[in-house]
């Protein structure tokens, strides 16, 4: 059992000092330990970087292209079926009444078969719009450039089964 110490004893207490001092003597090792390492780290990343800038200064100069490299692109997708082939869902977007009819009448001129009339989920389209089933692709760029439109893309916010028997879907905005 331990006993306390008579005050002037317990002052002195010398396992107190050689700690101390212990951490001291570390910490001013691990100090110089990293000047060390992050010198020669740093010296290493300079040499690397002399070593490159004097590989690219003595490297012969290529003459620069004045035109950026032509990107790969899929060829577009030709319409494999026949105008009076395609079914076209028309949906109106903009929330006018009568006026999904009006565009059906105007699919069906252009040589189209019209699958179903009908309002799409949403009444907030800005633009008219065509989307294709997978695999329709052509016939959907085929129908937005008779219906003079930018906006074609696959199926977004709708599964094909939605569709029915149609292959593309035109939905009317604002």
């Amino acid at each position: 059992m331990d006993h306390p110490l008579a005050a002037p004893d317990a002052l002195v207490r010398p396992w107190r000092l050689a700690a101390f001092v212990a951490v001291a003597v570390a910490a001013v090792e691990l100090l110089i330990l990293i000047a060390i390492g992050g010198g020669a780290l740093v010296e290493g990343i300079s040499d690397r970087l002399k070593i490159e800038a004097r590989e690219r200064a003595l490297a012969p100069t290529k003459p620069q292209a004045t035109k950026p490299a032509a990107r790969r692109t899929a060829p577009p997708a030709k319409a494999k079926l026949a105008r009076g082939r395609t079914v076209v869902l028309v949906l109106n977007g903009n929330g006018q009444t009568g006026a999904a009819a009006v565009a059906a009448s105007r699919v069906r001129g252009r040589g189209y078969r019209i699958g179903r009339v009908g309002n799409a989920p949403r009444t907030d389209f800005a633009r008219s719009l065509v989307m294709f089933k997978p695999g329709f692709a052509g016939e959907g760029r085929r129908l937005a450039r008779d219906l003079h439109l930018r906006q074609v893309g696959p199926l977004d916010g709708m599964r094909a089964k939605q569709l029915g028997r149609a292959h593309v879907v035109f939905i009317l905005g604002g």
